[in-house]
């Protein structure tokens, strides 16, 4: 999936899907992140490659809801800790939208594009509903690093430095 689908450009970013993928992981394995959170940094946009609608269509004005479509896919191999930081890492970015001065306009275009497509920063319930979740900070931490990951110019380890780190985690 990395050599193929990932290989392709990440929706108007400098750099492919597996490096943006491979650059976050990257960033939240020095960062000292846990295992699972690791994992979830290197799937987290798995959901452009496995949901009925793709990366490219999301460009296009069509919410993907990648986040749901990956965590879903995911869950049949990781447990929560995995795939809920996935699930959540859009719902980040709308929630530091809300609440974090600042943050929005940090965001790369493509991701400002597509924050409209996803609802705006959060509103209302919205809010206390995403900060009463127990992997709200674990998503937080999550979309700095996917916000960092898009530089050309990045140095990260293969994808099959971390097949060890997913090796452990899956469930038998």
């Amino acid at each position: 999936m990395f050599a193929t689908q990932g290989a392709t450009e990440y929706l108007d970013e400098a750099v492919t899907q597996a490096a943006h993928m491979l650059q976050t992981a990257h960033l939240a394995e020095q960062d000292d992140a846990g295992d699972a959170l690791i994992a979830a940094a290197l799937l987290h946009d798995v959901g452009h490659f496995t949901g009925t609608i793709s990366g490219d269509q999301l460009m296009t004005g069509i919410d993907n809801r990648h986040s749901d479509a990956g965590a879903d896919w995911l869950a049949q191999w990781f447990s929560s800790e995995v795939t809920e930081p996935v699930r959540m890492h859009v719902a980040a970015k709308r929630y530091m939208c809300a609440t974090e001065p600042g943050y929005a306009d940090r965001l790369s275009p493509a991701s400002v594009y597509t924050l409209s497509l996803q609802g705006g920063p959060m509103r209302g319930d919205e809010l206390a509903a995403f900060e009463s979740s127990p992997h709200a900070q674990a998503a937080c931490r999550l979309r700095r690093w996917d916000d960092a990951a898009k530089n050309p110019d990045a140095a990260a380890p293969t994808f099959e430095h971390f097949r060890p780190l997913l090796a452990r985690l899956v469930r038998g």
